[in-house]
């Protein structure tokens, strides 16, 4: 029986380690729902048992399952992925699961942050989300992890840490009116600092164009490494992503890390401009409190949104044109790992990528150097 903490994890001495660091394994849950995923979310699940095979050989992969959709799941995804029959209302794993925090001597316990699909009803994405609300506490007790229940609503795909006490977020969506109007940055960072362990928050401004998460931060930029930071880009000039990024990379190159390091930026290019086409749109089946998909909508697509793993990084393929050019920079950026490119339209149809649709557990055991305190300034 795992305990539900009524303290923070800042004050109990732990922190959320960097994606770079060891994994124990990855979450991900099963797409399903007709109004969100066309013809009935087969090739979304398709798309998604590629990913979770792609994962699978780096590292122990669980998928939540609903009742319904159990044997069609074990039929379609790799023998080494777990299956467990688990209740959701979509398959955003990043946004609905656990964030892990851990401590100096390698313990591991669980963020449960408060969801209400991005936006409640002021612009939210589908009603209700009451069982996505309820997955981080599932996983965390499959996984036998104490668990805080952080008092704001949260994202896991809205914060990005450097495992040293730096964290990028963005302002578009943490301080966005549908999440948590009554409190303040100076709010939202005091939470931030006291369920990441984190003294250092770096703002950006807005996420990626037209992305319906409100702008999360791993859509946009990331970190590969303490010190470095990736960075979806474009050279189009009247694209309306170039002033984002170009704003992104100008605060990015202002900023230094909770250690006092300037940051190092690597451009990944933007895939696209992408839209979803007509036969895709007309595959979704329209339900009345779900967001509508419609032939022509820009679609968010990133390169950014990839997914590290032990060994590996795992990225979509989006656009012939620039896929090359985007494998060929993530080998750069992580040399000791292998870069696997997976096609991943079909999740991008569904309004995210890979990276949301899974959730890291870091390993635990580990003996971890704690964070650095706050930076003079930060």
């Amino acid at each position: 029986m795992t305990r539900a903490l009524a303290t923070t994890p800042a004050a109990d001495g732990f922190w959320m380690p960097g994606e770079f660091e060891p994994h124990a394994g990855c979450w991900m849950l099963w797409p399903e729902r007709p109004d969100n995923w066309r013809e009935a979310a087969r090739p979304a699940q398709h798309a998604l048992a590629r990913v979770a095979a792609a994962i699978a050989a780096f590292e122990p992969v669980t998928v939540g399952v609903s009742a319904a959709q159990y044997q069609v799941a074990r039929a379609l995804l790799d023998e080494r992925v777990r299956v467990t029959e688990m209740s959701h209302d979509d398959c955003w794993m990043r946004d609905v699961g656990p964030t892990f925090v851990v401590d100096a001597r390698g313990a591991v316990r669980g963020v449960d942050w408060r969801f209400n699909a991005w936006g409640g009803l002021q612009h939210g994405l589908y009603f209700p989300w009451d069982q996505d609300d309820l997955v981080a506490a599932k996983a965390l007790e499959i996984e036998g992890c104490d668990r805080y229940r952080a008092p704001i609503i949260n994202e896991g795909g809205a914060i990005h840490v450097d495992g040293e006490g730096t964290a990028l977020v963005t302002e578009e969506c943490l301080l966005n009116v549908n999440r948590n109007p009554l409190l303040s940055r100076e709010r939202v960072e005091g939470y931030l600092g006291d369920y990441l362990g984190v003294s250092k928050i770096i703002w950006l401004g807005k996420g990626v164009f037209n992305d319906e998460t409100d702008g999360h931060i791993d859509n946009l930029a990331c970190f590969a490494r303490p010190g470095e930071v990736c960075l979806t880009w474009t050279d189009n000039k009247r694209d309306p992503q170039y002033p984002i990024s170009l704003d992104a990379w100008e605060r990015l190159n202002d900023e230094s890390d909770v250690r006092g390091r300037r940051l190092k930026v690597t451009r990944l290019p933007m895939p696209g401009p992408l839209v979803m086409s007509a036969k895709e749109a007309s595959g979704i089946i329209a339900r009345e409190g779900t967001k509508t998909r419609t032939a022509g909508e820009r679609l968010a697509a990133s390169y950014v949104n990839f997914y590290i793993a032990n060994g590996g990084v795992v990225m979509p393929l989006l656009d012939s044109r620039t896929d090359r050019v985007a494998a060929r920079r993530l080998k750069q950026l992580f040399p000791g790992r292998r870069v696997v490119r997976v096609p991943a339209r079909e999740i991008l149809l569904g309004g995210g990528n890979i990276h949301c649709v899974t959730q890291q557990v870091p390993a635990g055991g580990l003996r971890r150097r704690r964070p650095s305190a706050r930076a003079a300034g930060g």
